[in-house]
Order: C-alpha cells, then structure tokens, then sequence
C-alpha cells in the first residue's frame, strides 16, 4: 500500500511513521494484531481505548500491536483501482496476514466501516465463512453491550474493561499456534476468559428473539471489570498523529465508570463502579506525558469529571505544572455545579472560548425524570458565576423525545436558554451567544428506558421544527440539531437483534461506508435496507413490553436483575436515585458485598467496588470566593534566536506544512526548550519557516526560526541531539545563532534538482522541454487560488536551469519578485508527466 502514497489525498496518514509508532524486528514476532479504528485517521487517532491496548500490546516483546484505520472513499477506491490491499500502519502488511484484527466498536453507525475494511483485506464478512488461516476477528467498545446486529461477523466480542483480556486472548492464541489447534478448538478454548463473548456459541431461537446457548455451561457473559484501574500502565508516550487529529491532545484519564444514574446513558449503566486514579498516579502520568509528547495542550477525561473527588487538588498540581510550559487544560462537558469558584477562576485563566452544560432537559420535571439530579437555580447560578468570570458562550445539551416529554417540556428549552441569556446580559458579557444542542433520544440497551419506544422520524422532525420558530425571535441565541434521520438509523441497531447483519450487508453494498459521516451517510440507503429484508424503522424502534425476550439478554453488564426495572418505576413517579460514591448504595448490584455479591465478579480477579481518592469532594464547602492565582511571567520574553536547519527527506515528503509546524513545536518542547511566546488570548510559540515546501517535495535545506525566552547560545546546541525527537526523514544538520530582530535573511533563490522518470523517451522529452522554456520570454500558466483562476508567467522564476545527466534537471528558481509553488513550475513546463513519476528536491538556498 505504501508504494501508492503519492496517489492518496492526506498522504500522512497512511505513512505510520509518526513519532512514538512502534516498530519491531518481524523475526522476533510470534504474535501480530491489527487494531482497527472503523473511522478515519483523524477520529481514530483521538480514541483513548486505542492508545491503551497499543501501548499495553507493544509492552509484550513477542507481539506487535498495529493500527488500522479506513481509509477516506478516494483512497478506498485507489486501492481497488490498483488491486492492492488495505494494509497495517507500521509494517505494511496485509490485515489478512495478521492473526488477530480487533475492531474498536464505539457506536452503531460504524458497521459498515467494519465491512468496508474487511473487504478491502480480501477477508469474508461472516464468521463461519473463513478459513483456517484467516485472522480472529474480535470486538470490543461500549457498542458491544448489545453486539447482535453485527454478532455474526465477529468471532469473538470483549464485553467490559479489555485491558487484561486482550492479553488473555494473546495468551491463549500463542498455545494454539504452538499446540496446532483447529479455530473451532480454539474458539472452545477462548470461552473461559471472562468477558469473551463468543457468538456461534448462541444460537437463534424459533421464537422471541432471545438467544439459545449451545452449552450448558456457557449460558451468559459477564461483562470483564478492571477493580483498580491503577494497577494497568498507562499510555504516556502514544503516537503523535500527522495532521490535525479531533481530539489533539494529551488524554488523561482522571476516571472510569460513573454511578449519578441518569436513566438515559448506556455508558453510566455498564461501566460502574467508579474507578479513580490517584493523585500521585496522575501527577506521574501528566509529566510523563507531556514530557513524551510535547502536547500543548491536557485534556482530563471521564464520564463525569466534575465528579472526580479530588478534582481540586488534581487541577491545582495540574496548573502548576502546565503553566510553566504555555500548556493549556480542557474540560469535556460539565455539570451544574460541578466547579468551584477557585476552579472557575483557574480556569477563565486559560483558553476562554466557551464551556459547555448539559442539562439533557428544559424542565425540571422532565430532568427528575432521567434522574439528571440538577435542579434550574443551580443551573443558573452556576452560568450567573461563569458570566461573571469572563465567559461569553456557554453551550447546553438537551435532548428531545425523552419518556414522558410533553410540549410543555420542549417551550421549557427556550425558557432556560433565555433565562441564561438574562443572566449574561446583566454581567454585561460581550459577544454573547448561547447555544442550545438538540439530539434526539436513542433508546439503549442496558438502560431503565430499555424497553421505551423512540419518536418517528416525523415526530422528531415536528419538534425540531416547532424549536426552530421558538428560538427564532431571540438575538444571541442559536439552535442546532443532530441530524434525526441519523438517530433513527442509530436506534435500529441500539437495540436489534441478528436479522439486522443483513440490512448492514445490503446497505455496505449500495456504497454505505462511513454512515457516522453526514457527508457521506444516505437516509434513503438504509430505508431500503430495511424494506428490502422485509423489515421496519417502527417494528425496531417502537415499545417492548417487560416481559418480552431482549436480543442482549445474555449480555451481562454486572446489574441486578430487577435493578433496572426499579428505575423504571422510579422514572415514571419523578423519584430521584442518588449517586452512591457520595450517599448510599443504590442497590445496582455491580459491587460485591456480603450479603450481595456481584454477578461480575466471576468476571474480576478482586472485590468490586467504587475505589475513590476520598469519601467526599474536596469541592465541598469551599469559600465562595476564588483565592488569587499568580500567572507565570517571562513566556512572552525573547532571549535568544535560533535558527534550525534541516532535511526533509523519505517519508518526510508527505508532511504539510501544518503538519511540519506541529511536528516541530512537540520536537521542541520535548527537547526541553524553553520557547518563548506571543501574547494574547491565545499565545503561540514564536516559530517561524521559510518558503512552505509543496507535499511530496524532498528537501536537503529547511529551516525554522524559533525566539528562546532563555539565553541559549546556539554553539552550546548539538543539530544531532533533536533527531530523536522528530520522525523518519526529518533530520536537523546545524544550528544558526541569529540576532533578536524579526527581520532575518530568507531565500532569494533556491536550487532544485528534477529526477526524471526511467523510461528514456519521457525523460529526453521532458530535457528538451526544459531546454526549451529557458528560450522563452514567457510561459504562462493558469492555476486555481483561493480567489479563483489566476494567471502567472512561469519564466520570471526560471533564473538557471542545466542538466546533470540524462535523467536529472537542475533549476535555479528566483524568488526576489514573489514565490510560486515549484510543483507547479515543474507541471507548467513538462505538462505531459505525471508529477508521482518525478522527484522534486530542494538542493540549496541562497540568501
């Protein structure tokens, strides 16, 4: 696949050649995995549950944990075109060869990626399809939970934490490849791990949609639960992604699980209980990280992070730390009351663009309803006091069609927001927007409103609309939607059974691809996806009744039986559960206790319970004023100025300039220089380059300049000793002390040398071409800018031009009057060569 790169959009992604990627000698190998994010690039690469099992993978001397990713439609269809197969990231290698290639399920509009990537590996769709030789095709993420609509596709699926299981099922493999097993011995084999779910050992049943074992003592699967997520290293120096990833930057893992109870969320029912990392765990990791990275930014995640117990203390020893180095702190979404006036404070410090609230309901009726466990004041005192902090766009989460929602509940949206927005204006904030985000409510397995029905496509458009001309009168206030053709397909799968692995077959074949896309998702697709295997958006989102069979229910996530249905009734009579970490138990059944134990400890080498850094949270009865914090001084200060030269060659070629500036800003930051910055909002690190090299293009002569708010003379600095920080094909020659001024020497002209194609009648053609542009007193070429077609005279930057051999061309380009892509240069005066059949190479700059 590599030899095709030049032929890709976004070439970078395919490359695998980032810094911190894991390569290893294929000979000492016993073991290969693919890990597959059913995604592109840029979403893949953010996804923490990938960082994780990579890392802990690579830790194994004897095994080889690669990624895969899906490839954009374009590159799909190059590979096709070519006859070539999707291959892994690092070494190249068809996902056929691999042993195992687990899938990253994280929501149901990716079951046709998983299709999509299987077939370009040339590897059968269907379990029961493939040979001896093909790789174990296993699952695992928070879509697992109810894993029938795809089931038939996978030989295995992980239900819960998959650290320690993907490390069994390595283990397990390893025997078999040595002890010479059949895959169906193996498959027998592999059903004693906890939380491996296998699914050709259930089979269908004539009726209801249940699932009958095949053995007696394989009835059901435990979800597998990580006690102490303490006791699992945690990635510190993952792969830096080329380009712009969603989510680019340090993840850092503060918790998992989450027991507030909102009787909505699939992720707060199957993930308890809370599990904290420790202040000093998470201290090492963030250094670690940072330091390993150069990330610029830290990012703390978990279900619930204003519940974190020592959320305080860690944002506290987290500042410290980050402001030293102009590293910024993110928060995902809040809730209400979550944050103390110091955090707000240390927060309205850093990069104040907005916070975002998710108050899921207008009404207070309706929040009691899903347990959302905020009551309107708190919700308007806690923005009253972010208003008052500087903050000038809040965003807040609703959801439409939730049980019991009456039209009440949908004018109580507007109400809020304009109650917020009373609030802003009162604290004079500038620039005011509030935004209102409505998705619509996807019933999930594993939740109290399990067996509820989802609103109809035409209801849920009616009340997007009726919003729509709510909030139409309002200046400062906007509404956005998710798109509710989306969230229907979403939920004919959240909660269908086996007959569905049909209507993803049939849609993958009419070009479904990357249906979690909106550009490339088509409603009308998947509607005849449905007719055509004879079912209904109705007969798969409507009402179940409490007694009717459930396709997940051998899935396990750790509840009690009647758990559920006690919030059900709880739901229904407005009643609120609150969360255990904090209060009593709520009887969940997820932790062990004597009289109690858990149905998911057979699933856990240890005692399940919530593992907390204290009993309460340090944000409890804090002072209400925010105590004074002191922001560094001297980031701005510039003490030296350096120029860094390097080559850009190898894979190299394929970076963007964005991407290069990215690159070398970690580069430096990991190397520990102290870069000094600019001001404002949001400071940058005062880097500067040359000439932008055109992708593709190699280079023997780049350089950056970057301002040090230290003195550093650059004679005391090695060029070597930044080679380890920078990937394959970016290699620093020499360091340049320059003075303090902005203004410094840039190139007037710039030698290029053009290696021809090998075919010897292209390669005088193209000699001849070049021989010839030197005669003219013009050539002019049309290209696209961002203003429109312009024309340019190409021979004004021909300044030298000679040929060094039969197939190599040098050219001496002239920049004093302007600059020019030299790709496009190259293609003005040979048109006729398909620029993938050249090489472009910046040989020196003259200053």
């Amino acid at each position: 696949m590599k030899e095709l790169l030049s032929r890709f959009p976004r070439p970078t992604h395919y490359l695998g050649t980032e810094v911190n990627a894991v390569h290893k000698d294929p000979e000492r190998i016993s073991l290969r995995w693919g890990l597959a994010f059913p995604d592109l690039y840029e979403i893949g690469m953010s996804h923490l549950g990938l960082k994780i099992l990579y890392h802990l993978l690579n830790a194994e001397d004897h095994i080889q944990a690669e990624r895969v990713f899906a490839p954009h439609p374009d590159v799909g269809h190059e590979l096709r075109r070519q006859g070539a197969p999707l291959c892994t990231l690092e070494s190249d290698t068809p996902l056929s060869r691999l042993d195992i290639l687990g899938f990253s399920l994280t929501h149901e509009l990716c079951y046709t990626t998983v299709l999509y990537i299987l077939d370009l590996a040339g590897i059968p769709f269907r379990a029961d399809q493939r040979t001896e030789n093909a790789p174990l095709i296993v699952g695992g993420g928070g879509a697992t939970f109810n894993p029938e609509p795809v089931a038939r596709f996978f030989d295995c699926l992980v239900i819960g934490d998959g650290e320690e299981a993907v490390l069994d099922i390595s283990r397990l493999i390893l025997q078999a490849k040595e002890a010479g097993q059949t895959r169906q011995d193996l498959l027998y084999c592999l059903r004693e791990i906890p939380g491996l779910y296998l699914p050709s050992f259930f089979q269908e049943s004539k009726t209801g949609r249940a699932l009958v074992p095949v053995y007696p003592d394989y009835t059901r699967v435990e979800k597998r639960v990580l006690t102490d997520i303490n006791t699992v290293d945690y990635p510190t120096s993952p792969v830096l992604p080329f380009g712009k990833a969603v989510h680019d930057r340090f993840t850092l893992e503060v918790a998992r699980g989450c027991t507030r109870g909102c009787r909505f969320c699939q992720a707060g029912m199957t993930t308890r209980p809370v599990r904290e990392r420790t202040l000093s765990e998470l201290d090492r990791i963030t250094v670690n990280g940072l330091n390993q990275t150069g990330f610029e930014e830290l990012s703390f995640l978990a279900l619930s992070v204003g519940d974190f117990s020592s959320l305080e203390a860690l944002f506290d020893q987290s500042f410290t730390r980050c402001s030293q180095d102009q590293v910024a702190i993110s928060l995902p979404s809040l809730r209400v009351g979550s944050i103390s006036p110091h955090l707000m404070s240390l927060l309205s410090r850093l990069r104040r663009t907005g916070i975002t609230l998710a108050p899921e309901a207008g009404s207070q009726r309706l929040r009691d309803v899903i347990n959302k466990g905020i009551r309107e004041e708190d919700l308007l005192d806690h923005t009253e006091k972010l208003f008052a902090q500087g903050w000038n766009r809040v965003k807040l989460y609703f959801m439409i069609g939730l049980p019991t929602e009456t039209l009440e509940d949908l004018e109580a949206i507007v109400d809020l927001c304009l109650r917020v927005r009373s609030l802003a204006k009162k604290a004079k904030s500038k620039h005011l927007r509030i935004t209102a985000s409505i998705s619509p409510f996807v019933p999930k397995a594993h939740t109290p409103f399990q067996w509820d029905a989802q609103d109809r496509l035409s209801t849920s458009k009616d009340k997007i609309n009726y919003l729509r001309q709510l909030f139409a009168p309002h200046k400062g206030l906007e509404l956005q939607w998710h798109d509710p053709e989306m969230s229907l397909v979403e939920g004919v799968f959240s909660r269908g059974g086996r007959d569905l692995d049909r209507v993803v077959e049939w849609a993958y074949q009419q070009g479904e691809i990357l249906t979690g896309w909106k550009d490339f998702f088509g409603f009308q697709t998947w509607a005849e996806a449905l007719k055509q295997t004879g079912l209904t958006p109705e007969d798969l989102t409507g009402a179940s009744r409490l007694e009717d069979s459930l396709p997940w229910a051998h899935i396990r996530a750790g509840l009690a039986p009647g758990f559920l249905l006690k919030e059900r009734e709880l739901a229904e009579q407005g009643q609120a559960t609150l969360d255990c970490r904090y209060h009593s138990c709520s009887g969940c059944g997820v932790c062990d206790g004597e009289a109690s134990p858990s149905s998911a400890l057979k699933a856990a080498p240890q005692k399940i319970s919530p593992r907390l850094n204290q009993r309460q949270r340090d944000q409890e009865n804090k002072p209400g004023e925010p105590e004074p914090v002191k922001n560094r001084t001297g980031l701005q200060e510039k003490k030296s100025h350096l120029r860094f030269w390097f080559e850009k060659l190898g894979p190299a070629r394929y970076l963007s300039q964005l991407e290069l500036q990215s690159i070398l800003e970690r580069a430096f930051r990991r190397a520990g220089l102290p870069m000094a910055f600019s001001g404002g909002f949001h400071p940058l690190p005062l880097l500067s380059f040359g000439q932008a090299l055109p992708v593709g293009v190699l280079s023997l002569n780049e350089w950056c300049d970057l301002y040090l708010r230290e003195e550093v003379a650059g004679s005391h600095l090695q060029a070597e000793a930044f080679n380890r920080f920078s990937p394959d094909g970016i290699r620093f020659t020499r360091i340049e002390e320059l003075s303090l001024q902005r203004k410094q020497p840039r190139a007037r002209f710039e030698e290029f040398e053009i290696r021809l194609p090998a075919r010897s009648n292209q390669s005088n053609s193209a000699q001849e071409q070049w021989t010839g542009a030197m005669l003219l007193k013009s050539l002019i070429l049309e290209h696209e800018t961002k203003k429109g077609v312009k024309s340019v005279d190409v021979r004004g930057f021909l300044y030298e031009m000679r040929h060094v051999s039969s197939r190599k061309t040098r050219i001496l380009l002239d920049w004093r009057q302007g600059y020019l892509s030299p790709l496009k240069i190259v293609q003005a005066v040979t048109p006729e060569l398909d620029p993938t059949d050249l090489a472009l190479t910046k040989i020196r700059q003259i200053m």
